[in-house]
């Protein structure tokens, strides 16, 4: 995803905090907002069922889904829209899903834990925060892909800051 254009939608997704209740239908059953206009990208990006029928029955939404208290994204509501390829899934309840940010790891879980282990299980991580992958995968959430930022970039925009800092003001 890095090099290419990254729609606002998908920023704003990354930031709404889902699964809160309705406050237009907080009475309601199924008042959770777990659903995401693509289309609106509207400052209450969260919304739910009932909502959805009355604003955007027309837009394309997505449905934003639960694994062990972490947002994840079924790849096929995802991958017509997006380029999901480097991007670890995985199978919960049947459904190919996707995490939408990257989850806190135990101690002892990261890069340095599986280099320093003579069985490495992996020899695959996350190229953002080193989550360890259980496929050839470059990133472990949507979140990571967009963060990514490539150890060659980093450095060429601090030499520039650095020759713009050090150069002397021509008068």
């Amino acid at each position: 995803m890095k090099g290419e254009f990254v729609p606002p939608w998908l920023e704003l997704l990354l930031s709404t905090q889902f699964f809160n209740t309705c406050t237009s239908h907080h009475n309601s059953p199924r008042n959770e907002c777990n659903l995401f206009c693509i289309d609106c990208q509207a400052p209450e990006a969260a919304f739910c069922y009932y909502c959805r029928s009355c604003h955007h029955s027309s837009h394309r939404v997505i449905q934003i889904r639960r694994s062990s208290y972490h947002d994840v994204v079924k790849v096929s509501e995802l991958e017509d829209i997006l380029d999901i390829s480097n991007v670890q899934t995985y199978v919960i309840n049947s459904a190919r899903v996707v995490f939408l940010n990257e989850r806190p790891q135990l101690r002892g879980c990261g890069v340095l834990a599986i280099k320093s282990s003579p069985s490495s299980l992996s020899s695959y991580n996350c190229e953002t925060c080193s989550r360890v992958l259980l496929d050839a995968f470059r990133f472990c959430s949507l979140g990571c892909n967009v963060s990514y930022k490539p150890l060659q970039q980093v450095l060429f925009k601090l030499i520039l800051l650095c020759n713009l800092i050090c150069s002397p003001i021509l008068g």
